[in-house]
């Protein structure tokens, strides 16, 4: 059987009743046939040229253009620094190239539609129950036929300006996910980003202190043992007396992903019956007792504390840790206690000149912070 005659057949087999059918262009070649497929062809090549400008802002944005340590691309730029520019307008490029190149190829995908796909009214009658072989063959001549009457194939500007448009895209969907890959995170040896935090010392008998975020990085704001009521928790963020006229890293103080942590002051007799890691006996204040707020199963923030059974709960995945038995995992899917710092306190002069007693960092941290990987050191 002809193609032709296995379409027809393929309809009727599915009970379906092609009512009208017209090409849209009964005579091939002419100049308005020409400039509809240079119209599909523009919005597939102009998703292209997004998708390439997406990968060349990701890859190729100035982090620092003069080489004077000044940052001008997507690394962090202060208000007044001469890089906030280029700083600023690096996301919302992203945003807008990506959003530009999904939109060209769906208006071009429309639009092809409606210039060359033939109008047809069908009707279908429905049936239940498996193809036959029949069945089967026709379906593939019915598939035929449509890419045939597409006119598809005889459109090489709109098959290489798609196929350009769709590669595009396509690298731009997968590259961010590469560029994560990359990154080295052993980079910086003893120092690498997986082994430091904010609450890592600069030099031997540093005093990093505890503060809050007011949601405005130069304003600081340190925590006093008098601010937290029995059985109340707070999050809290490392400051260093070296960074306070510094934007950026006051920014990153209270940004920085391993950072945050978990202030709990527990009820007196709650923190008497306390159950304390070996060789951690002496990391806790008082009442007071500090864990890292980056869940060990996979980083989201333990952002809830229960006061009444002294439970702290990771929402995304329910992990339960009590707080009153050095943050060990009692529920859930974390296997690992969360880390604990070490805290203390140490008397200075407040703003008003007084005397007063502040919160800090005996120590660092002496587990890694988040969830587990191969090279982790145990404890």
């Amino acid at each position: 059987m002809s193609k032709d005659e296995l379409f027809e057949l393929g309809t009727n087999l599915d009970g379906v009743d092609v009512a009208f059918r017209r090409d849209r262009w009964a005579v091939k070649g002419t100049r308005a046939e020409k400039r509809a497929e240079r119209s599909v062809a523009f919005w597939f090549a102009l998703a292209g040229l997004a998708g390439l400008a997406f990968g060349l802002i990701y890859v190729f944005w100035p982090k620092d253009a003069k080489g004077n340590g000044i940052a001008t691309g997507w690394e962090y730029a202060g208000i007044d620094d001469p890089g906030y520019l280029m700083y600023t307008v690096y996301t919302p490029l992203l945003g807008l190239t990506l959003g530009l190149a999904v939109l060209s190829i769906g208006i071009g995908a429309v639009v092809y539609t409606k210039k060359f796909i033939p109008e047809e009214v069908s009707i279908q009658d429905r049936h239940d129950g498996g193809s036959s072989e029949v069945d089967k063959k026709t379906v593939v001549a019915v598939l035929g036929d449509s890419l045939t009457t597409s006119t598809i194939g005889r459109r090489k500007l709109i098959i290489g300006s798609g196929l350009f448009g769709v590669g595009a895209v396509g690298t731009m969907a997968i590259l961010p996910f590469l560029g994560a890959m990359i990154k080295n995170p052993w980079k910086g040896g003893d120092k690498a980003a997986l082994w430091v935090s904010g609450w890592t010392p600069d030099y031997p008998g540093q005093t990093i202190y505890l503060r809050y975020d007011t949601g405005r990085p130069h304003d600081i704001v340190l925590v006093r043992p008098e601010d937290l009521d029995a059985g109340s928790m707070m999050t809290v963020f490392p400051f260093k007396e070296a960074h306070r006229n510094d934007e950026h890293a006051l920014f990153e103080e209270l940004r920085g992903i391993r950072n945050a942590v978990m202030l709990i002051r527990l009820r007196t007799k709650d923190a008497e019956g306390a159950i304390k890691r070996r060789g951690q006996e002496s990391f806790n204040y008082g009442d007071y007792f500090a864990y890292s707020k980056i869940c060990t199963h996979l980083g989201c923030p333990t952002s809830l504390f229960e006061q009444q059974t002294n439970k702290i709960l990771c929402p995304c995945h329910q992990s339960q840790f009590l707080a009153t038995e050095y943050g060990k995992p009692i529920f859930g899917p974390a296997a690992r206690a969360l880390p604990q710092l070490p805290l203390t306190v140490i008397k200075e002069k407040g703003p008003d000149g007084k005397v007063e007693e502040f919160l800090v960092a005996a120590s660092d941290f002496h587990e890694s912070l988040g969830p587990a990987f191969w090279e982790r050191k145990t404890t």
